[in-house]
């Protein structure tokens, strides 16, 4: 199938410029265009964006590749001063990913490494060429409470609290963040790839299915390929593909070596085919990816609109992942959230909001032998709170 284009017109032009440094094309027509963006680059935004899209590693190693005459001193001392950051960062995390995998093993907790080290040295070869600021275990829920006493005691501290209702949080929600002061590392114990509600890949099959990651020479284990670009592609959306260094991933997935027949499945089974398309169609025009053609069914061009949609979270530096998130920002991204589900998860999404929240024990405080009570007067509790204030629009974090 041709890959449509997507309208670029209000991207920034700097980001258009690291877009086709990313590329890595060294033809004469990609030189030439190379020449032309230099030209008009205000080298303090691209620096910027550099930083907000954590894609400095890879262009202080592009960069150090070519004529860097045009740019200025400055820029290249402070890309490779991040860079060197980066590095440091990289190697600390690597250390205590390893001390903590070896005690989950060593408590009989299966474990599986989403992002951080092991991501980077599979889809980069090498930890320095990609950010991480934290840790991301996969386990099994029934293993929560154990290892959540575990990270205790090896000094980290619980960051977050889930408010819930009736046992919601295990399907609304998908991870705890817990932090280290003394290391000053953030671990986040995750049960599920995604929050819900909404089907996935359950532990038992990522783990029939994961690879031990070529890292280090202990038994370190990351999500399998196929599962890897379901994962990376759900993320990538459900964040608004707001940080290009998630595309880059998807980018750098796509010319290994994995079985695209199984991915189309997983996109298929769980009813992300829309989202699988858009991460493909992003990655073809932003990044010049090569498409397998065995992904073809995914190319529709729904997921082309939603594509589009996606462009704009390029054009300025939306940041999702600190409040306050500002109101505009807030009310697209909910309506994108929501455009991206494919009918069956509309339908559960639709149903889920039937069941009693958090909010609604702070407008109607009852005993918890009632909370029962909430799931019939829950109509009218939300009826209740839009009646008096605005109902706002939440934003998924993590």
């Amino acid at each position: 199938m041709k890959i449509m284009d997507l309208d670029l017109a209000k991207v920034p032009h700097e980001l258009l410029f690291i877009l086709h440094v990313l590329k890595e094309e060294k033809t004469t027509a990609w030189h030439d265009q190379y020449k032309q963006l230099l030209v008009k680059v205000n080298w303090d935004t691209f620096l910027q964006l550099a930083k907000h899209h954590r894609l400095f590693p890879l262009l202080h190693q592009q960069l150090k590749r070519m004529d860097v005459s045009c740019i200025p001193d400055y820029v290249m001392r402070h890309l490779k001063a991040i860079y060197q950051q980066n590095t440091f960062q990289m190697l600390h995390l690597t250390a205590e990913m390893n001390h903590l995998n070896q005690q989950f093993l060593s408590n009989d907790i299966q474990t599986i490494f989403l992002k951080g080290p092991v991501l980077a040295q599979e889809l980069y070869g090498d930890i320095s060429l990609r950010t991480s600021c934290d840790l991301d275990v996969l386990i099994p829920l029934e293993n929560l409470g154990e290892a959540e006493a575990l990270l205790i005691k090896l000094g980290y501290e619980k960051d977050d609290y889930i408010e819930s209702i009736l046992g919601d949080w295990t399907w609304r929600h998908h991870h705890v963040t817990y932090f280290h002061r003394i290391k000053g590392v953030k671990c986040e114990l995750h049960w599920r790839l995604n929050p819900g509600p909404g089907f996935e890949p359950g532990f038992d099959d990522l783990w029939n299915r994961k690879k031990k990651s070529s890292l280090l020479n202990e038994t370190v284990y990351m999500l399998g390929k196929e599962d890897l670009f379901f994962f990376l592609a759900t993320h990538g959306a459900r964040h608004g593909w707001s940080r290009l260094r998630w595309l880059v991933d998807i980018h750098c997935l796509l010319s290994q070596e994995v079985n695209w027949h199984q991915v189309v499945n997983l996109f298929n089974k769980y009813h992300f085919q829309k989202i699988g398309g858009q991460a493909l169609f992003l990655s073809k025009n932003l990044l010049n990816s090569e498409i397998p053609l065995e992904v073809n069914s995914l190319l529709e061009k729904r997921s082309h609109q939603l594509a589009q949609q996606a462009i704009f979270y390029l054009q300025s530096m939306v940041n999702l992942h600190n409040d306050p998130v500002p109101e505009d920002v807030s009310d697209y991204h909910g309506k994108h959230l929501f455009s991206l589900m494919s009918y069956q998860q509309k339908t559960l999404y639709l149903l889920s909001c039937l069941f009693p929240f958090p909010e609604d024990a702070e407008t109607l405080p009852l005993p918890k032998l009632l909370h029962f009570l909430y799931v019939p007067l829950r109509p009218f509790l939300w009826a209740w709170r839009k009646s008096t204030k605005p109902l706002s629009v939440k934003v998924f974090k993590g």
